[in-house]
């Protein structure tokens, strides 16, 4: 079944027929012995970015497709709820477990440990973006929509590396991925999207006289 979504969102892409998926892969904590009843089916699809002819302009476009997707789908395997990327093959992917879907079998298999997690700092940080987030909301209702618009953009780009940086160095249980993925349970990080696609929108229309 995971294959079949990802081979059906592939085919959405319409991309040169060079381009192939390559492997299609299940991270994330339920491919861990850290999973639990709020996890993520976090199901990869890789690529290899090296061919595509206008790379940042792909990766745009990747971005665009994967938000709409999983913005507008709530597909659920054994009851937990599938979440779609596009991987660069090229790159190394730092997680505790893998297992490619298409070849079924471990790439990674998971490790037995036991992490303490800072709950106390996950709770202020998250607590700190999500008052953020609604500082961005409330520029966008004062009207300032080129004040929203930037912030935002640039909210969103700390967050992905702030995530990014966790990832790299503790993994799943980093705080700094239990914050953005307490941002996503509680639909801030939808929010932020929206507000800043919103924002977008009205500061580039012009109002009749």
């Amino acid at each position: 079944a995971l294959y079949d979504i990802a081979k059906e969102f592939f085919e959405t892409l319409k991309l040169d027929p060079n381009t192939r998926m390559l492997d299609v892969t299940l991270t994330g904590s339920l491919a861990t012995y850290n999973w639990s009843d709020y996890s993520d089916a976090d199901l990869h699809i890789l690529i290899d970015f090296n061919l595509l002819k206008e790379r940042e302009m792909a990766e745009d476009y990747f971005k665009q497709k994967i938000q709409n997707w999983n913005r507008t789908h709530q597909i659920l395997i054994k009851g937990f709820e599938v979440e779609i990327y596009i991987q660069d093959s090229n790159e190394p992917h730092h997680a505790n477990g893998i297992y490619s879907v298409m070849d079924d079998r471990w790439i990674k298999e998971p490790s037995r440990y036991r992490q303490e997690i800072d709950y106390d700092t996950v709770q202020k940080k998250a607590a700190s973006l999500m008052a953020q987030i609604d500082d961005v909301y409330e520029s966008y209702a004062e009207k300032d929509y080129q004040i929203a618009l930037k912030t935002a953009e640039n909210l969103i780009e700390r967050i992905k590396k702030y995530r990014r940086s966790g990832l790299s160095t503790k993994g799943v249980n980093s705080v700094e991925n239990l914050v953005f993925k307490i941002l996503r349970r509680n639909d801030y990080i939808k929010k932020l999207i929206s507000l800043k696609i919103l924002a977008y929108d009205h500061s580039m229309s012009v109002n009749g006289a």
